[in-house]
């Protein structure tokens, strides 16, 4: 059975910066890929990063494009997500989600889920 479980969220000031992890278990595949998704309140859940571990090659929404760096360590089973330069919109539950049968870490489909970490950036 695979879990996903989030921590590192928090209250943060804008500009300032976060870095969730994403710790995997359960996951037998060579190949898979990670998204980090957020959701704010009355907004639909976006993909704002992710990861396909098996060739490291990451893709992150412009909306956070050089400010949202993720990562991955293998070895940990675990993901990171290092965001800068914090604005009060990037405020979200944010989730982690895996899959092993997307081609690309950028699609819809997402099988395993996080329960998901509050971000809450203040103005």
């Amino acid at each position: 059975e695979v879990h996903l479980v989030e921590s590192g969220g928090g209250l943060v000031q804008a500009g300032g910066s976060l870095t969730l992890s994403c710790a995997a278990s359960g996951l037998t595949s060579a190949h898979y890929v990670v998204g980090w998704f957020r959701q704010a309140p009355g907004k639909e859940r976006d993909l704002v990063s992710c990861i396909s571990i098996s060739d490291g090659r990451a893709r992150q929404a412009d909306s956070v494009l050089g400010r949202f760096t993720i990562s991955s360590d293998n070895a940990k089973n675990t993901v990171y997500l290092r965001m800068d330069s914090l604005k009060p919109d990037d405020s979200a539950v944010y989730y982690c989600a895996a899959d092993t049968w997307l081609q690309s870490c950028w699609g819809v489909g997402y099988d395993y889920w996080g329960q998901g970490t509050q971000v809450t950036v203040s103005s």
